[in-house]
């Protein structure tokens, strides 16, 4: 075998051994993001529309800072193994309470867009929200620590801390960021 056709086997076989090694970093580097930095899902269920529709796929990032307002993907705590999708309505130590569809945080009350498109649907005096109260609902006056009350936008339709109860930090898998489809509907969240 001629110098030049061994040199160019030992150059193949070197990018060869280089692209297998980049292809793996690079499988790391993805699995490390998902498992670790991101969640990436799919929505079902009507329980966070108008917001967000079946088969929506979104981003999520694992350890943020939670406030009221952010969407989150949370483990479903009436279904082991599933995820649900909900909007923080009340963060440790608020007190919460709705009334004639109207939603008081800590005794004020709170714009909420996001439900404006559906409640223009109902019949005058109809409402989109049942009135309630920490109080009523759990016997306790405020969000207990380190835990969060959640709802989904669909009001009338949502499974949601008006049923299951306060959601531990701990089983909220992320704060949704992104939905990049489907691809006419591309939208950050704050």
């Amino acid at each position: 075998m001629s110098k030049h056709k061994t040199e160019s086997a030992e150059s193949l076989g070197h990018w060869l051994l280089q692209v297998f090694i980049l292809a793996i970093v690079i499988f790391g580097l993805y699995i490390f993001m998902f498992r670790v930095l991101l969640a990436n899902e799919t929505i079902t269920g009507p329980s966070m529309q108008p917001t967000f529709e079946n088969n929506d796929r979104i981003i999520a990032v694992r350890h943020s800072k939670l406030s009221r307002g952010d969407i989150v993907i949370l483990r479903a705590p009436d279904q082991p193994g599933a995820l649900y999708i909900k909007r923080i309505i009340g963060v440790p130590g608020d007190s919460i309470k709705s009334k004639n569809d109207v939603m008081y945080i800590n005794g004020k009350p709170i714009k909420e867009s996001y439900l404006t498109e559906y409640k223009k649907k109902l019949a005058k005096g109809q409402l989109y929200t049942n009135n309630f109260s920490l109080q009523q609902l759990y016997h306790v006056k405020r969000v207990p620590k380190d835990c969060y009350f959640v709802m989904g936008d669909h009001r009338n339709v949502s499974k949601d801390s008006r049923m299951f109860g306060f959601i531990k930090k701990k089983d909220i898998v992320g704060e949704v960021k992104l939905r990049y489809f489907p691809f006419d509907q591309i939208q950050w969240f704050k």
